[in-house]
C-alpha cells in the first residue's frame, strides 16, 4: 500500500483530503466544515456557532517559558476568536485535557484560574469537559459554542470584486514576541526582566492575546456588515487566500498599507528579519480579516484600529502583494503549519 506523508498535504490540504466528501443529513446542519465555525438551526432567527481547537504541548507551545495561567487564558481566547469572525457571540465551552503524571493539581488549577478568567471577560460559561491520562505532556481541547441571529453570520465566501480587504489591530507582533521568547530561551540564563524591558506589548501578544469583540461592536454600531471574514491566526497571507478561494475572487494587497507596530519593527531588525514577511506570515495575531463593500468607506476610515490593506479583484488577476515601488509580488501562503517538518 502507497504511504503518503502528512506534510506533503500540509495542514489544510489535510482537512480538506478527509473531508471533501463528507455530506450534511440533518436538517438543522447549515454550514460544516470550510469555516471559523460550524453554524446550526435549531429554532427559528437565530443560529448556534460551533469551533473547537486543539492544543499540543510541543507543537502549539512550550511551558519553558509560557505560563500555565497564560496558556489557558489564550486557549479559551483563540476559540472566542473564532465565534466573532462569524461576527457571533461566544456564549459555552467545555475544555478537555489529557495530563502527564509530571503536572501537579496546583498546576492545573493555574491553568483553570486562566480559563475562568477568559470566561468571566468575555461573559462566556464553562459548561463541561473531560479530563485523561496523557503519555506525551500536555493535551488542551477547547470546544466553543456561541449563537448569531441568521442574518448577521459572516461566511468566507462572501467576498466581491471591488469589496475593501480590511484588518484590526496590527500584524506580525505575536510572532515577533514568540521570536524574543525563543532567543531567551536558546540563550539561557541572564536577566531577562532587562532582555525584555521595552518589549512587554510583544510577549503578551504572543501569550494573552485578545479576541476582537470590541471590532465586532463597532462594525455593529456603525451599521456594516463584512461581506467575508475570519481571524489572523495562520497568518494574513493564509487567511486572504482562503477568502479569495472560497469567494472565487482575486486580490491586491499594499504592502505600505499593512498596521505594523513599531516595535516589532525594530526587533524584526535587530534579529535581522523582515517585518513585513513577518506580517504577512507570522500567525497568531487572532486579529479580524474581513471584506467591505465600497459603499461602506466613508463609515470606516473614522473607526478606531481598522485599517484598509488592499482590495477584492476579479480571480483573473490573481492574488497579489503590491510593492511600495508598485511591483507586483504572487501573494504566497507562508504561514504556520502544524505538519511542515
Amino acid at each position: 500500500m502507497d504511504r503518503t506523508e502528512i506534510s506533503t498535504l500540509g495542514e489544510f490540504g489535510l482537512i480538506k483530503h478527509l473531508t471533501e466528501n463528507i455530506q450534511l443529513t440533518q436538517p438543522s446542519s447549515l454550514k460544516g466544515i470550510g469555516d471559523d465555525a460550524a453554524v446550526m438551526k435549531y429554532a427559528p432567527g437565530r443560529r448556534v456557532l460551533m469551533t473547537t481547537d486543539l492544543l499540543l504541548e510541543g507543537v502549539h507551545f512550550n511551558l519553558e517559558y509560557v505560563p500555565l495561567k497564560h496558556l489557558g487564558y489564550k486557549a479559551a481566547v483563540v476559540n472566542f476568536s473564532d465565534i466573532y469572525a462569524m461576527n457571533g457571540t461566544p456564549s459555552q465551552i467545555t475544555v478537555s485535557l489529557g495530563v502527564s503524571a509530571r503536572f501537579s493539581v496546583e498546576d492545573l488549577e493555574q491553568l483553570y484560574s486562566g480559563i475562568r478568567l477568559a470566561c468571566e471577560r468575555y461573559g462566556v460559561d464553562l459548561v463541561g469537559g473531560d479530563t485523561s491520562a496523557s503519555m506525551t505532556g500536555l493535551t488542551i481541547s477547547i470546544t466553543c459554542l456561541g449563537t448569531a441571529k441568521e442574518e448577521d453570520i459572516v461566511y468566507r465566501n462572501g467576498a466581491k470584486v471591488n469589496d475593501l480587504i480590511c484588518v484590526s489591530g496590527n500584524l506580525g507582533t505575536a510572532y515577533m514576541g514568540l521570536q524574543l521568547l525563543e532567543r531567551e530561551r536558546i540563550a539561557g540564563g541572564g536577566d531577562h526582566a532587562a532582555v525584555f524591558e521595552g518589549k512587554e506589548y510583544l510577549l503578551e501578544r504572543q501569550l494573552k492575546p485578545e479576541a476582537r469583540r470590541d471590532i465586532i461592536e463597532q462594525l455593529h454600531q456603525a451599521g456594516i456588515k463584512p461581506t467575508a471574514m475570519m481571524d489572523v491566526s495562520d497568518g494574513l497571507s493564509s487567511e486572504v487566500m482562503h477568502i479569495c478561494h472560497q469567494s472565487g475572487v482575486g486580490c491586491a494587497i499594499y504592502e505600505d498599507k499593512l498596521p505594523i507596530d513599531i516595535k516589532a519593527a525594530e526587533v524584526a531588525e535587530e534579529m535581522n528579519l523582515s517585518i513585513v514577511t513577518c506580517a504577512l506570515n507570522g500567525g497568531e495575531d487572532y486579529e479580524l480579516l474581513f471584506t467591505c463593500d465600497l459603499k461602506d468607506y466613508e463609515k470606516l476610515i473614522p473607526m478606531d484600529d481598522i485599517y484598509i490593506v488592499g482590495h477584492i479583484t476579479k480571480p483573473e488577476y490573481g492574488m497579489t502583494l503590491v510593492g511600495r515601488n508598485g511591483e507586483e509580488l504572487e501573494l504566497k501562503a507562508q504561514g504556520w503549519n502544524a505538519f511542515t517538518k
